[in-house]
């Protein structure tokens, strides 16, 4: 029996170290569970929802002069401020632009002139020639009706009265010949007009002017340069009309075209102008759309001032079409909405709490847990949400988040008392070799 014991003691020895250490370890040691919480402030600001889309900054009506005639630009013209004219000059309407070389066309409204005058004096002649063939007519009518009086009283022979019946036949066909003659006349002098108008505006497409007020965009032709007209007219110039107004001509993907509407409002920056947002409002939605990549698009025209001139053609335009704008509203974040915490993480009382199965919940912090809070949402854009009639109210704080962290009891208690087993430095000893510590040495001896 003595044997037994002697044989159980060391393991009771080491089952009791064990627990001592096992004790030791969970209440010096064991790591404490603690809930870090994500939160975010209720804010008050404005909601906007928006698509968004790129376009191309375009004068709202850009004139494409041409030339309508061949031949060699001789010079240009002046514009406003009495520069020649080129790029960014403003011109009014009927300003000579370029002036084409007019000596052929000169000479071919000189020839139209002669033209028309033969076909004049053509005229001039027919009438003529109708008078006297009128008058021959006459006559031979006369000596007609006598030969048929002598004929009839046998005192004419029958080749005196057939060549009195013959004269005036011919009589007559001489004057519609003279009426024909005058007609075709009168025709050649309408060839001649036509011809001389021709003519006449040709020389004048030599002198290309300005159609409206405006802006030169481009100039695509230099002085010695020819121009050849052909069934397309040859490009000259590009005019903005009217510069205080431009256009945004944006592309928009066919899953966002249904809410496009016209008078839309809509906002838009300029990579050169940064900070700057543009407004303007859709002018028109063209119907023609066009494909690419398998990518259907439409084109949307949006309006805007420009009066301060800062847009030029051409640029590219971030816009943003409002379809609404919600004003000093609360808001919280998508995330908030999303969060779905772990039963244990709210607070006792609330567990068993039973809200609607599409309600939508946000969590707010009670006594280190959480507490959830039903609210109604509205406009949701550019991740936030719109609170409607919220039970809460702007700078509170709203969880989003939660995590358990394991937080060490020693590390986490701050100033804790040292083992009384650890040994303790002398702080009655004086240190250091200055004549302070040697003076505190002599003050410890007495």
């Amino acid at each position: 029996m003595k044997s037994f014991f002697k044989l159980l003691l060391p393991v009771a020895i080491v089952i009791v170290i064990a627990v001592t250490a096992w004790w030791g370890y969970k209440t010096f040691y064991r790591d404490k569970v603690e809930i870090s919480f994500k939160t975010e402030k209720i804010l008050r600001e404005d909601l906007t929802s928006s698509i968004s889309a790129s376009g191309t900054v375009e004068p709202e009506e850009l004139i494409n002069v041409s030339a309508q005639v061949s031949g060699k630009i001789m010079s240009f013209g002046k514009d406003t401020d009495g520069n020649t004219v080129d790029y960014r000059s403003y011109v009014k309407a009927g300003t000579l632009l370029a002036q084409i070389d007019d000596v052929l066309y000169a000479a071919a409204l000189r020839e139209a002139k002669a033209q028309k005058q033969q076909a004049e004096a053509a005229i001039t002649s027919s009438y003529a020639s109708i008078r006297q063939a009128d008058a021959r007519l006459n006559l031979a009518a006369v000596n007609w009706r006598r030969a048929q009086e002598l004929y009839e009283k046998k005192a004419m022979a029958k080749s005196d009265y057939d060549s009195a019946e013959a004269s005036y036949i011919s009589a007559q066909a001489d004057q519609a010949a003279a009426k024909a003659d005058l007609e075709r006349s009168k025709a050649q002098l309408a060839i001649a007009e036509a011809s001389l108008i021709k003519a006449q505006r040709n020389l004048d497409y030599c002198a290309i002017t300005a159609p409206v007020d405006g802006i030169i965009i481009d100039r695509r032709v230099s002085i010695g340069q020819t121009i050849v007209s052909n069934m397309s007219a040859s490009s000259i110039f590009l005019i903005a009309k009217d510069f205080k107004k431009m256009e945004v001509w944006v592309s928009v993907n066919e899953a966002d075209i249904g809410h496009i509407k016209v008078g839309m409002p809509a906002e838009f920056t300029i990579d050169t102008f940064p900070g700057i947002t543009f407004s303007g409002k859709v002018k028109k939605v063209r119907l023609n759309a066009t494909m690419s990549q398998n990518v259907v698009t439409y084109i949307v025209e949006v309006v805007t001032d420009n009066s301060n001139g800062k847009l030029l053609p051409y640029l590219t335009a971030n816009v943003k079409f409002i379809r609404q704008r919600n004003k000093n509203v609360l808001t919280v974040s998508n995330a908030a909405l999303r969060f779905k915490p772990e039963e244990s993480f709210i607070a006792p009382e609330f567990r068993t709490q039973r809200f609607p199965e599409n309600a939508k919940l946000v969590y707010v912090r009670h006594d280190g847990l959480l507490k959830p809070v039903e609210v109604k949402t509205g406009l949701a854009a550019s991740g936030r949400v719109e609170l409607l009639d919220p039970p809460l109210s702007e700078g509170e704080e709203i969880v989003y988040g939660a995590t358990e962290i394991a937080v060490s009891a020693k590390k986490e208690s701050k100033g804790a008392k040292s083992s009384p087993f650890m040994p303790k430095p002398d702080n009655t000893k004086v240190r250091g070799g200055g004549s302070a510590a040697n003076r505190a040495r002599v003050q410890q001896t007495r």
